[in-house]
């Protein structure tokens, strides 16, 4: 039977675990604190469990750096149920916006402002969908079915992927190319498809807010899953409407969703006034207001999953903590003690959040695709620069017979998790946050070898 370090797992979620944490939980499991308890038996409203959630959001707002404008929430549904409460909710604060000015300039004619914001709802109302990738493409198609019963145009497609690639995904068109609603409700991408290997470099530059325009409505509020590189780089949270991230790839286990939003979207309007205009309201369970105001608890929370999150959440900052740690360095003209030239002074590296993460990650990748390219005639990556996923590594070989042989050969080596989703097949080398560099090694090794057996050196 072999041991967890003889085994290298590179399956694409759930995800590894450090093995400190899962050490850590184990003994929680059986016995949290000396309790005499489980932590899983725990109330989610006991002491301990509000303890557990205000320490993990004080450690997510320390390592993202998430301003005061922004709140979190820890919710149920996974990424999917995100694809239906992006829709509910922010068709829900886009209305409120548009009830409270005809509010202001219909002097509170009840009767007016209903009309005025239903005439505006049908004229108006977009929501923007960048499909790059078979996550975006879910999304926009549950968008599709929940306001399906207002009409057919209020989904716009500003960019399919397979439009600017023979049919398939695997790269992002040029920005130049998006069709953007001129005042969408939102604008959703998914910063990292799974499934296709696809991922943003950066964020969109023509989704920047101009700061210098008096129209509330003209800057676009941006939504993005980052499911699966989520604390895998630093990202500015405040150019951000929402973000939302399933745990169960960087950041915990299965059976929580963390959703990071600005908190002026959790305004809305009564739902008699949605019900008038023939907006559903969503099931309670996805209305972020009332997961905000219960605090994250308004059903039952698996506090279990949420003390996983906050263990690796601290991992996370003590290795940021330890590249911040001051070092003694030689003075430059600038700073030299005019006594001694030759003498060093402290100084602290400024790390950027997440830094050291990222860097570890671009190593990985970087590493797997240089293999990839050393052997062009055994692997084919799937994927365009500079598009292509540090966290989903995607390539075909040349038969589907190759590739059973491959993917023979790796889980008799015990390199796991390495067949592709079962909707585009292929190889995918999922790359988190706790894959370490040494597995990453072992598979380019065992990829070598392979590509050498078929006469490709």
């Amino acid at each position: 039977m072999p041991t967890r370090d003889e085994v290298a797992y590179f399956g694409a979620g759930p995800a590894p675990l450090p093995t400190s944490v899962l050490t850590a939980a184990a003994a929680a499991l059986q016995n949290y604190n000396n309790t005499g308890l489980s932590l899983a038996e725990i109330s989610h409203r006991s002491p301990t469990a509000t303890s557990i959630l205000a320490s993990t959001k004080a450690a997510l707002t320390t390592l993202l750096s998430i301003p005061s404008s922004h709140e979190i929430l820890f919710l149920h549904g996974g990424g999917s149920g995100e694809f239906s409460a992006v829709v509910f909710n922010m068709v829900a604060a886009w209305v409120e916006q548009r009830r409270l000015q005809a509010e202001k300039e219909c002097e509170g004619n009840e009767e007016k402002i209903l009309e005025r914001v239903r005439r505006e709802l049908k004229e108006e109302l977009r929501l923007d969908y960048l499909v790059t990738g078979s996550w975006s493409l879910k999304a926009s198609q549950e968008a599709a079915n929940i306001l399906a019963p207002l009409g057919p145009n209020f989904i716009n497609i500003a960019t399919d992927a397979r439009k600017a690639n023979n049919g398939a995904f695997g790269l992002i068109p040029d920005e130049s190319t998006w069709k953007l609603s001129p005042k969408s409700a939102f604008v959703y991408y998914c910063d990292n498809e799974t499934v296709d290997g696809v991922e943003f470099p950066s964020f969109p530059s023509i989704l920047q807010a101009d700061p210098t325009s008096s129209d509330p409505f003209s800057n676009p509020l941006v939504v993005a899953d980052m499911s699966s590189n989520f604390l895998s780089r630093h990202v500015d949270v405040s150019k951000y409407a929402v973000i939302f991230a399933g745990a169960q790839k960087n950041l915990g286990i299965t059976d929580t969703t963390v959703l990071i939003l600005q908190k002026s979207l959790l305004n809305h309007p009564p739902l008699s006034f949605l019900h008038s205009l023939g907006i559903w309201s969503p099931p309670t369970i996805l209305h972020w207001p009332t997961i905000a105001t219960s605090s994250s608890l308004y059903n039952t929370m698996p506090i279990f999953s949420i003390w996983i999150i906050h263990k690796v959440l601290l991992l996370l900052l003590s290795a940021q903590a330890q590249a911040s740690t001051p070092q003694k360095t030689p003075n430059n003209d600038n700073n030299q003690n005019p006594s001694n030239p030759n003498s060093t002074t402290p100084s602290t590296t400024t790390t950027i959040p997440l830094q050291i993460q990222e860097s570890l990650s671009l190593s990985k990748s970087t590493l797997l695709y240089k293999t990839l390219s050393t052997h062009p005639k055994t692997y084919h990556p799937t994927t365009t620069p500079p598009y292509r996923s540090r966290m989903n590594i995607t390539f075909r070989l040349r038969s589907p017979q190759l590739e059973k042989a491959f993917l023979d050969g790796a889980e008799m080596r015990l390199l796991l998790g390495l067949k592709g989703h079962r909707s585009v097949g292929g190889i995918r080398v999922s790359n988190y946050n706790a894959v370490p560099m040494a597995d990453v090694e072992r598979l380019v090794e065992y990829m070598e070898e392979f590509a050498r057996g078929e006469g490709d050196v």
